[in-house]
């Protein structure tokens, strides 16, 4: 045990998860003088350092705590993506750093103003739109539109971009999306029977609830995807990477998972009788609770 004195040069060597980092008191404990870094180099208290080293060990990813450090550094927020930027958000609140917090709320805000200022068509346009017979939006920028509720079967949305759309209990039955980039894209309940997702990027989105039945997902990702009780009889899942998805509770009866990455994805109570499982990537999936009577690997 360890207590640091008030010199702000001495070194401080962190464990952050298994990531190993050096620095200085005085950039743990000067920006963000009320912070738990701050506290915890602050003099007043004891730290836990490892015998042969001297590193402080802190039970976090360590992925994200380089942007930590600069931002104690520099007070600049590090440019990253939305994915990122949500994963250092909570690494921020974990720590305390309320300016990170605010920073980093600033520039997620300042971009999705970007994305509405960017979009070409308003909620009011595809409604007027749908009440024709046939509907074409392919290639059409739609992010951050509120789309929920509405009636959008048989809508062309193919190469669309539709990143953060909201889709909620949207009827999109028959609805094609190939090769759209609809990461972050909210689907919670929403019926997307019978949709061709051919190609589509569908990283971090939420599709808690959503109907996929019969749906072509061939070559999608859904990496970090929301799948939990999703309706997936008969989907044809062919090449699709759900590695770190959540299907929890998903049904997947009768669906072609033929070479889909299925790694570290959580199947726990999922529905997986008598589904085809040769050739599927498992590798580190949860399976606990799954019903696999019958299937085969």
């Amino acid at each position: 045990m360890t207590m640091y004195s008030d010199n702000s040069s001495s070194i401080v060597r962190l464990n952050i998860g298994g990531k190993k980092f050096c620095t200085t008191v005085d950039t743990l404990t000067q920006r963000e003088p009320h912070s738990m870094l701050a506290a915890m180099f602050s003099g007043r208290h004891t730290v836990c350092k490892d015998s042969e080293k001297g590193y402080v060990f802190v039970d976090r990813d360590g992925k994200h705590f380089r942007h930590v450090l600069n931002w104690l550094r520099d007070g600049v927020v590090s440019n990253l993506s939305d994915l990122e930027c949500s994963e250092l958000l909570r690494e921020a609140e974990y720590y305390q750093l309320l300016g990170l917090v605010d920073g980093i709320t600033e520039v997620l805000n300042k971009r999705k103003e970007d994305e509405e200022m960017d979009t070409e068509l308003t909620r009011t346009d595809i409604i007027k739109c749908v009440q024709s017979d046939k509907v074409r939006l392919r290639g059409v920028n739609l992010s951050g539109l509120d789309l929920s509720k509405l009636d959008l079967s048989f809508v062309d949305f193919s190469y669309a971009c539709l990143k953060n759309v909201f889709f909620s209990r949207a009827n999109l039955h028959c609805a094609k999306f190939r090769d759209v980039d609809a990461e972050n894209t909210i689907f919670h309940n929403a019926t997307l029977r019978e949709c061709e997702f051919t190609g589509a990027n569908l990283r971090g989105a939420l599709l808690a609830g959503a109907n996929l039945q019969n749906a072509c997902l061939v070559d999608c990702s859904f990496c970090g995807a929301d799948l939990r009780s999703a309706h997936l009889q008969t989907a044809d899942l062919t090449n699709a990477n759900l590695e770190g998805a959540n299907l929890e509770g998903a049904n997947l009866k009768g669906a072609k998972l033929t070479n889909a990455n299925l790694k570290g994805a959580n199947l726990q109570r999922a529905y997986l009788r008598q589904v085809n499982l040769r050739g599927t990537h498992l590798e580190g999936a949860k399976l606990d609770g799954a019903n696999m009577l019958g299937a085969i690997r």
